[in-house]
């Protein structure tokens, strides 16, 4: 069993406007994100199954090209490989969640 303080994790610009405290287990990556209102995620795709969880505030996420507005206590999940971007219309505060670990981001956590 592991204690995280994340007061004591250090957050990282995992895109443009995108700052995050990233947490990794053997099998898994939570990405705790704080974006501010306007930042744009660009259109990618991951072999990662995510599922993105609205914490505070009002995010667009475009899944294979169809907008979709989450607020607060929702979430979405997002299959392997599917293109996704994504907008914060309103400062916001994520929680994703990646199978298996996001290697790309552990390499930041260890920088």
């Amino acid at each position: 069993m592991s204690f995280i303080d994340l007061k004591n994790v250090e957050a990282k610009e995992i895109a443009k406007g995108y700052f995050s405290k990233l947490i990794h287990t053997e099998k898994m990556t939570f990405s705790f994100i704080e974006v501010k209102a306007g930042e744009t995620l660009p259109e990618h795709s991951h072999p990662h199954e995510q599922v993105s969880i609205i914490q505070e505030g009002k995010f667009q996420l475009t899944l294979d090209v169809k907008p979709i507005v989450f607020e607060e206590g929702q979430l979405v999940i997002i299959p392997s490989h599917t293109k996704h971007s994504g907008l914060a219309i309103t400062d916001c505060k994520l929680l994703d969640v990646f199978y298996p670990v996001r290697e790309d981001y552990q390499k930041l956590s260890n920088k």
